[in-house]
């Protein structure tokens, strides 16, 4: 185990090569990739690596990147591929095709607003937009958590019982090109962490056909198929947190990460980065003697529904902090966890940060403040914050 001062760029990338190279005895490596920024550094990484068996190919837009990963999956490889923003939404047909063809591609995702107008900095609606597409999700909070999580992922997605992509998303900036600490494994720690891949519908000299008319009957199975390997997801989970604690010594966080929750009367639920502030504010807040307490979500999908309705079981009051905005709706968090609150709770939804502002702790503190003094819920308020 080395210490290394990496980019959530190159973090994720560094992880991809190693999992690539673990594969070396097996169909091997590779995917398709195409520069997107604020993802960019992290391609540019992986084309500098050398691979024993495989490639990664530049092709010529995010559609084809993908298409690419379908291609070396279906052939039993090991695959990544990464985007952004615009270039996830050109990407979408073939991020949905890859779902439902079951591949276990791993892609790292950069949140960035979608345009236009045109906006490099972070926002969640890029990936939520394809929270429906049959993709698991994570959202990670530091560097190391994106490496961990994009190692993790392959042993997740590869288990005959989930054969799911998986999407790895950090924030832009804030992650992507902020350099951190973080402790990276040797290739043999690697290794015995992440078995070779066994397609069991890969690829072989047999004529088969994939992607063919599904008749109505037909297409209720595989859905339902795809439902059920989603909802094994969350147990597979933790038997992979425990393999890799025991291969790596650090424990990958909870799929509903809670914290001071256990007396909480009034709890803040956020993702990704935001969730670091949520907790100093928490922490401020218990100094002053108010029962606060945190709620990050790391997977978001598939939701988390039980954990997060069991994480929010002693509160009176519960804000969700939301990147993103559902138009006609509000932020999608909120949408979906709502329901997760207890009976009587009051529930608020504050979207802020949106487009890249930044979310500091006066920012987190006039939220609580609002949502202690509340008498009543209202519709998602949209909070404007420096930039």
């Amino acid at each position: 185990m080395s210490t290394e001062f990496l980019s959530g760029n190159h973090a994720s990338a560094l992880a991809a090569t190693l999992a690539g190279r673990a594969n070396r005895g097996g169909r091997g490596f590779g995917g398709g990739i195409y520069p997107i920024t604020p993802q960019t550094e992290c391609v540019e990484y992986l084309c500098q690596q050398e691979f024993e068996r495989g490639e990664i190919v530049r092709v010529e837009s995010e559609h084809s990147a993908m298409g690419v990963c379908i291609g070396m999956a279906f052939a039993g490889a090991r695959t990544f591929t990464a985007s952004s923003s615009n270039g996830l939404a050109y990407m979408t047909e073939n991020v949905f095709a890859a779902a439902l063809y079951r591949l276990p591609i791993v892609m790292m995702a950069v949140n960035r607003t979608l345009g236009p107008p045109w906006n490099i900095w972070v926002d969640h609606g890029d990936t939520l937009m394809l929270r429906d597409s049959g993709w698991l999700q994570f959202y990670c909070e530091n560097n190391q958590e994106v490496f961990d999580t994009t190692l993790l992922a392959w042993r997740l997605a590869e288990d005959h019982r989930v054969l799911l992509p998986v999407m790895v998303n950090q924030d832009a900036f804030v992650l992507s090109h902020t350099m951190m600490q973080i402790e990276v494994p040797g290739l043999e720690q690697v290794e015995r962490f992440l078995p070779l891949l066994r397609l069991p519908h890969q690829l072989t000299e047999k004529p088969v056909t994939f992607g063919g008319l599904d008749f109505p009957h037909e297409t209720e199975v595989h859905r339902r198929q795809h439902a059920e390997a989603m909802a094994r997801v969350p147990a597979v989970y933790r038997e992979v947190q425990r393999e890799f604690e025991q291969h790596f010594g650090r424990r990958p966080a909870d799929a509903v990460d809670g914290y001071r929750m256990d007396d909480a009367e009034v709890a803040l639920v956020a993702m990704s980065t935001m969730s670091s502030t949520v907790r100093a504010v928490v922490d401020s807040a218990r100094a002053r003697g108010q029962k606060v307490g945190a709620v990050r979500l790391y997977m978001f999908r598939p939701f988390p529904e039980q954990d997060l309705r069991q994480a929010l079981r002693p509160c009176r009051r519960v804000g969700f902090l939301d990147r993103d905005i559902s138009l006609g709706l509000g932020g999608v968090l909120w949408a979906e966890g709502r329901a997760m609150a207890p009976a009587g709770c009051l529930v608020q939804n504050y979207i802020v940060g949106l487009g890249g502002g930044d979310v500091r702790p006066q920012d987190v503190q006039g939220i609580l403040d609002d949502l202690v003094a509340r008498q009543r819920a209202e519709e998602p308020r949209i909070l404007e914050v420096a930039t």
